[in-house]
């Protein structure tokens, strides 16, 4: 099969969140199961003064470079619209011109496949900023063109909270006819809306995890766009995204005290005495660290956290936070830290050597967001044997079971609490902790059982007419 991933973040050029990491990790992970891959993304100023990466120039408004074996990656240069400081927009919000880019983006994305002739069977767009891409495949002179006629899109949403939208003044710029502005394609109350139009003209669409396929066609999780993905239900799945673990192996880890793996964990000791000195705890076996890695906000359970933070620091615990986010939550921890410098330990900033240790010294993770789209911190906290204390939202509710971890299923700061106290007491029994570490330890979350998945997608979408 024929495969272009079209993403405005890919991992290790540009990225701001999870979407980066999936478009780095999926094609790779296609090419080992035999498939011709090729990405394209916008050529931003950073992926430019990434000069190790070996980024050649191929004509002006094109460059290129190369992950995997021999995956190409497509940079569609414009110094205008992408020679910035940052992606999608500054300190003071998105750039104004975003409609601007993001459609050129896609209009150049689809003529570079001729250009190339690359007749791709599968165009597999992510989010927002790629969503033109099915819109113009369907419209425009693609549409007639033979060349175009076979190629099938795939929608992504990795996160149904941001859907790009804009003035009804601009819809000009997309260079449509006005029948597109309308409650059936491009318009949402007045307004353009970038993700509305991928819903609708994909072939299929899909988010990453199952469970939150099925959240966001309530409204509750839908952000308003429930009813159109109800309507397109037949066409809407779940693929929950894999794991880099070349990344994220505690058997290989360089970051942490000492090594280990499922089959040998006695290094896990190591990694939880020298995580316990680093926070300045007392170096206690017998007591659970829990870690927490994460933005600090209400999507990510902050709430209930804070609401519930001054009871779980009187429990016989420790724990660990790394991350910022929301001032209020930064000063509610500060405060608990000046209450129980020997119980928590804070860390308001982004660090990647200690959130692996975090993940590797820690006994329990905790990840009560209020959604979670996929979550990648509860399959990497199984893999170094911590278990994640979750909600049963999103992702989580798929990859967390009382076989590896603990889960909650009402969101309160009650039943954070109470499950704590549960996860703190099988602490205690040895044998019974053991047995849910082995468990989580050996759970397989890796990007070609994730890769299989999407193959009989693409299957599906090119049965599709």
């Amino acid at each position: 099969m024929k495969i272009v991933m079209c993403a405005s973040e890919v991992v290790p050029f540009a990225k701001t969140g999870g979407l980066a990491d999936v478009a780095g990790a999926l094609p790779a992970a296609l090419e080992k199961a035999g498939h011709e891959v090729i990405v394209v993304m916008p050529g931003y100023k950073a992926v430019h003064a990434k000069t190790a990466l070996a980024i050649k120039d191929v004509r002006p408004g094109l460059s290129v470079a190369a992950i995997g074996k021999a995956i190409k990656v497509y940079f569609i240069d414009h110094d205008f619209y992408f020679n910035r400081d940052a992606l999608y927009g500054d300190k003071t919000g998105d750039y104004t011109d975003n409609i601007d880019r993001f459609s050129y983006f896609c209009r150049r994305t689809l003529d570079l496949l001729k250009e190339i002739g690359f007749k791709a069977d599968i165009i597999h767009c992510h989010d927002w900023q790629s969503a033109m891409v099915p819109v113009y495949l369907k419209s425009m002179t693609y549409s007639t063109d033979p060349f175009y006629k076979a190629m099938r899109t795939v929608f992504t949403i990795h996160n149904i909270g941001y859907q790009g939208l804009f003035s009804k003044d601009e819809f000009p710029k997309l260079g449509l006819a006005w029948n597109f502005f309308d409650m059936d394609a491009l318009e949402y109350y007045e307004q353009v809306n970038f993700l509305k139009g991928g819903i609708v003209f994909s072939d299929v669409i899909n988010t990453v995890s199952e469970t939150y396929s099925k959240e966001i066609r309530t409204k509750e999780f839908g952000f308003g766009m429930e009813g159109i993905l109800d309507k397109r239900r037949d066409s809407l799945f779940g693929i929950i995204n894999g794991l880099d673990y070349s990344i994220w192996d505690p058997a290989a880890d360089g970051s942490i005290a000492s090594k280990f793996s499922a089959k040998d964990p006695a290094g896990k000791a190591a990694c939880k005495e020298d995580l316990q000195k680093f926070c300045k705890f007392p170096v206690r076996s017998n007591v659970p660290l829990i870690g927490v890695v994460s933005r600090l906000a209400e999507q990510k359970g902050f709430d209930i956290v804070a609401a519930g933070i001054d009871k779980m620091c009187r429990m016989d615990l420790q724990m660990v936070i790394l991350g910022t986010g929301d001032e209020k939550y930064h000063k509610i921890m500060e405060s608990m830290v000046k209450k129980y410098p020997k119980v928590i330990s804070l860390h308001l900033k982004f660090d990647d050597a200690l959130a692996h240790k975090i993940y590797a010294g820690s006994d329990i993770f905790l990840m009560p967001s209020k959604y979670e789209p996929c979550g990648l911190g509860q399959m990497i906290s199984m893999k170094y044997g911590t278990l994640p204390l979750a909600f049963k939202t999103g992702g989580l509710a798929d990859t967390v079971d009382a076989g590896n971890g603990f889960i909650f299923d009402k969101y309160s700061s009650d039943e954070l609490l109470k499950t704590v106290k549960k996860s703190l007491t099988a602490y205690q029994s040895h044998d019974k902790w053991k047995k849910l570490v082995d468990k989580a330890m050996k759970c397989d979350f890796s990007w070609l059982e994730s890769a299989k998945k999407y193959v009989r997608l693409y299957e599906n979408a090119l049965k599709r007419s």
